[in-house]
């Protein structure tokens, strides 16, 4: 027996006959069947839950409903192709939706990546799906700025890069998008904020749209944030009037409107800014000034710091305005006011610009009689004029009014003071003498003159459209204010005068 095992041969044939059995064994496990008494080299398995992978135009398309989204796979074959397929994780059940349009439709389903010595069911095996367009819309985007920044600071407006974003929807819910908005919080913040921001598309309720796709999904977002600040109407100050026998056509600035940074409590009342004073005494010619616009104190900061004037100035016309009513204020509940003579409308000889002048009516006019604080009786009243904005009453015309005061029926007459005589002093006759100029001292006591500084500072400054005008010069004396936002011509007088009582 040694002899033989040290026989290279005979090892040889040994080993031949190990390798046909093996041989035998292998391929009679391979053609067993379930069932017939051997180990199960054949079998089948159930993979539950697998997804449905569905292919189509996801440009043009999209899958609003796929049922059932997920279904059972039977897998028969050898038990080692089984294991491999189960181990490689490669394979997926597919609805090809390449074809199909809008609406709903059935799909067969189709395995996928499974080897070919493996027969797959699956079940159920199709799919109902339903399909809509997509619809691009064009959309602005909104920031909506959370929290309050560190203390005497305040958040500007929010700068957004791109300002504009393309939102895909399903056409069933195009007109549903109604605002794409990014959120960024300020909270305690010294300094501009920067921030990347997630858009997302919400429906008229302020719902979110699931469905919507935004390109880009993100944008940049930069919120400044400064001290408070405020925009509000830059108002000139014009100081005197042009040479005799001159006028202001036009006078227009720019900006018109200036931004003021300072502290809260300073900018609340701020309702316009006085801006620099622009003298018309020595214009001739047009002219064209630069001035700096001055801060009113040190916690004040002024955007811009300053403003450029256009003034027109051209040779002066005069023109007589008929019929201009007379306007009575301060008026006495109790008593009855009338005027006695000349009449209750009066002409006046104007001066300004022709394309001004032109255009006037007798209502773009105002004679005002302040009879505030006057005892029944007939009073003298000198008129005090406002006129439009560059216009003024030629020289040497000056105007008296005689007015009559009585008391209502059923009103008695107010007792004198004690200190006045117990007895009235004679009413005055009417004045034959020739009128006088309203910003005189007038006659009868004080019986005109807060008339005539009631007017007196109507129309003396400038501003941009829609600026409040305050300013020294006298309307009464032809006061020159500004033509606001460039207006040639004025087309309403202004408000009338009003007046406190000085008892």
């Amino acid at each position: 027996m040694d002899q033989w095992l040290r026989n290279t041969n005979v090892v040889k044939v040994v080993a031949l006959v190990i390798g046909i059995l093996l041989w035998l064994v292998v391929h009679m496990e391979d053609r067993s069947v379930p069932g017939s008494g051997t180990s199960g080299l054949n079998g089948e398995t159930i993979i539950s839950n697998v997804a449905v992978t569905p292919r189509y135009n996801t440009e043009q398309l999209y899958i609003e409903s796929i049922e059932p989204a997920q279904v059972s796979v039977i897998l028969t074959g050898r038990n080692s192709s089984i294991k491999k397929a189960m181990n490689s994780g490669n394979y997926s059940v597919e609805a090809d939706l390449t074809a199909l349009g809008k609406g709903e439709h059935i799909q067969v389903l189709t395995p996928v990546g499974f080897p070919s010595g493996v027969t797959v069911k699956i079940t159920p095996s199709t799919v109902r799906v339903v399909l809509d367009e997509k619809k691009n819309k064009s959309m602005p985007v909104n920031v909506k700025v959370t929290g309050t920044p560190a203390e005497g600071l305040k958040a500007g407006q929010p700068v957004v890069k791109p300002n504009r974003v393309t939102v895909t929807v399903p056409s069933k819910l195009y007109d549903a998008v109604e605002t794409v908005s990014a959120e960024v919080s300020v909270a305690n913040a010294t300094a501009a904020v920067s921030n990347k921001a997630r858009l997302v598309a919400y429906d008229k309720k302020g719902k979110p749209l699931e469905m919507a796709e935004i390109s880009p999904a993100v944008v940049d977002v930069e919120v400044p944030v400064t001290s408070p600040f405020k925009l509000v109407p830059l108002q000139l100050k014009l100081l005197g009037e042009p040479p005799p026998g001159f006028a202001v056509e036009s006078l227009r600035q720019n900006p018109d409107k200036v931004t003021v940074f300072g502290p809260q409590n300073v900018l609340d009342p701020l309702e316009f800014y006085e801006g620099p004073q622009v003298d018309l005494s020595q214009m001739k010619e047009n002219s064209e000034l630069t001035l700096d616009i001055p801060a009113h104190s040190k916690e004040m900061q002024l955007e811009p710091d300053q403003v450029t004037i256009s003034v027109t100035i051209v040779p002066s016309v005069s023109r007589t305005i008929e019929g201009v009513p007379i306007s009575i204020i301060g008026q006495n509940d109790g008593f009855n006011t009338q005027v006695v003579s000349p009449s209750s409308r009066l002409n006046v000889v104007v001066e300004g610009a022709p394309t001004i002048v032109g255009k006037l009516k007798a209502q773009d006019l105002q004679a005002i009689l302040d009879v505030s604080n006057l005892p029944p009786g007939r009073h003298s009243l000198k008129v005090a004029w406002n006129l439009p904005t560059f216009v003024k009453k030629a020289p040497q015309q000056e105007y008296t009014v005689t007015v009559e005061i009585s008391a209502k029926q059923g009103q008695q007459t107010p007792a004198p003071p004690a200190e006045e005589p117990a007895s009235s002093p004679p009413a005055e006759e009417p004045s034959a003498a020739p009128p006088g100029d309203a910003a005189d001292t007038p006659a009868a006591g004080d019986s005109g003159g807060d008339a005539g500084g009631a007017a007196g500072d109507a129309d003396n400054a400038v501003g941009g459209p829609d600026i409040p005008v305050t300013g020294d010069a006298d309307a009464g004396e032809g006061g020159t204010g500004a033509d606001p936002g460039g207006t040639d011509a004025p087309e309403h007088p202004a408000d009338p005068p009003t007046s406190e009582a000085e008892g």
